[in-house]
């Protein structure tokens, strides 16, 4: 990228974010943009982080993507992480005109990260907590080998997505070190508790028995935290291990959380951001065509960036010229659509916005439906009625579209075995992963384990002891 192009952009830099935060009211971090190759995205992009730890799923998804770019199949045009300052990447190869579009649609992101609930208690130095971990791992392969910590970090990485959505209200563990009547868990809010209360939450009353099965509460969704915390096995540099997983999980579940919002909420800013620039008649072409690319609907999936986008423009209009039914309905007091608009981005996650604002209209008006594989020959639109619809897409929302998978026992036979339980919600278990993951799971607790669930209408347990595969 010659000079002038980047004296442009960063003119253009300063234009567009006078009019994100002077005229639309947007509230990002500071934001540090770079322009870089497109091995350095993709390096970027395929990692999540810059800094992160090696593994080879990461190189994987790194030559996926690499090779996509390489035979014209896709591109990816910015990369931006959420820190204070938010870091933005601009791909070189991309023309001024769609790298001020992207400048336009990351300050909608970083405005997204700043003001949603749901990224309020995220690390916002995590690019520099990465780059520790990364440091760690690396003297940790250094002192039991390279392949030991890849099979451990495989065996962690199988269940990665395993953890609570709301961790950030966990339970802390006591410290055994403290008096017996101060031995009950340390939660923020826990001067708001009555007596009872703590009680409850604590698990039951002070000095209860310390085992794994009565210690910790259970059920527990969160299984890399529970084994972190309660294998008889692991040793100190592999919990240390999945604590940094965990913490790197954490940083993510709020993007997982809010995909369809976050990016209709780029999307909505970078068309008005752009449209209040003072671009030649060519430019504007460009952008318009890069635009619809962006928002349009795409054969046989979801387009987030589509979805969300609609469904902020249909709330705009919705409140600012409700009719008399929306009128009754919403209960409306006053107010504009933008405010709404605002509301809803501090409030809501992805599950929440679909199910109060996707409406039968838009419904319509997106052609949203249910398709199935009938009879393993072809699909089949199975579904059409909006309700149905919209339920099935948040549905598909709980825990990020993965098993939702409990452990019930950790003293399981009174032998210190595992045992988990899958909560079907319609959508069996693919066995061949399910098996496999068991054998993970086995490496991390060092005992039996026992996965309950369903498989075609029947109830069914698989076992695995550390040598074969059984299932009643």
């Amino acid at each position: 990228m010659i000079d002038r192009e980047v004296k442009e952009l960063e003119t253009a830099i300063e234009q567009i974010w006078d009019i994100a935060v002077g005229k639309f009211g947007l509230d990002p971090f500071p934001v540090h943009f770079e322009i870089v190759p497109a091995s350095v995205m993709y390096e970027i992009g395929s990692y999540a982080l810059p800094g992160r730890y090696s593994h080879w799923t990461f190189g994987k998804a790194y030559h996926r993507m690499k090779m996509m770019y390489d035979f014209g199949l896709s591109k990816i045009y910015e990369v931006v992480i959420n820190s204070n300052p938010s870091y933005g990447f601009l791909l070189e190869t991309n023309s001024p005109i769609q790298n001020k579009m992207v400048i336009a649609h990351v300050l909608g992101h970083v405005d997204f990260f700043k003001n949603n609930a749901y990224f309020s208690r995220t690390n916002r130095r995590m690019v520099d907590e990465a780059a520790l971990h990364a440091r760690r791992m690396s003297e940790y392969e250094f002192t039991y080998g390279r392949k030991v910590v890849e099979q451990f970090l495989d065996a962690v990485l199988s269940i990665e997505e395993h953890i609570d959505p709301n961790v950030f209200i966990r339970k802390t563990e006591p410290d055994p070190k403290k008096k017996k009547n101060e031995s009950r868990p340390q939660g923020k809010y826990d001067d708001l508790l009555s007596p009872a209360e703590i009680e409850a939450k604590s698990g039951g009353p002070q000095g209860a028995d310390d085992k794994v099965k009565s210690g910790p509460a259970l059920p527990e969704k969160d299984i890399v935290y529970f084994l972190m915390k309660h294998s008889p096995t692991l040793e100190d540099w592999q919990r240390d291990i999945m604590a940094m997983l965990h913490e790197e999980m954490e940083y993510f579940v709020p993007q997982m959380q809010t995909k369809i919002m976050n990016e209709g909420w780029a999307s909505i800013w970078h068309s008005r951001i752009m449209r209040e620039m003072d671009l030649p008649t060519h430019d504007y072409l460009e952008f318009a065509e890069l635009h619809a690319g962006v928002v349009s609907p795409h054969k046989g999936q979801l387009n987030p960036y589509y979805l969300g986008y609609k469904i902020f423009e249909n709330i705009e209009k919705r409140w600012d010229d409700p009719s008399k039914e929306d009128r009754e309905k919403l209960k409306l007091t006053g107010g504009t659509g933008r405010e709404k608009m605002f509301e809803v981005r501090e409030l809501d996650n992805d599950a929440s916005f679909l199910r109060n604002y996707l409406t039968e209209e838009l419904c319509d008006e997106l052609d949203l439906f249910v398709y199935e594989l009938v009879d393993e020959e072809e699909w089949t639109i199975t579904e059409k009625k909006w309700e149905r619809v919209r339920n099935h897409l948040v549905g598909n929302m709980t825990n990020f579209g993965f098993p939702y998978i409990e452990i019930t026992d950790g003293d399981y036979n009174g032998n210190h075995e595992l045992y988990l339980k899958h909560r079907h919600e319609g959508v069996d278990l693919d066995m061949k992963y399910g098996r496999k993951t068991l054998e993970y799971v086995h490496r991390l607790w060092g005992r039996p384990v026992h996965l309950e669930t369903i498989l075609d209408g029947d109830s069914l347990v698989l076992h695995y002891d550390g040598s074969e595969h059984d299932e009643d």
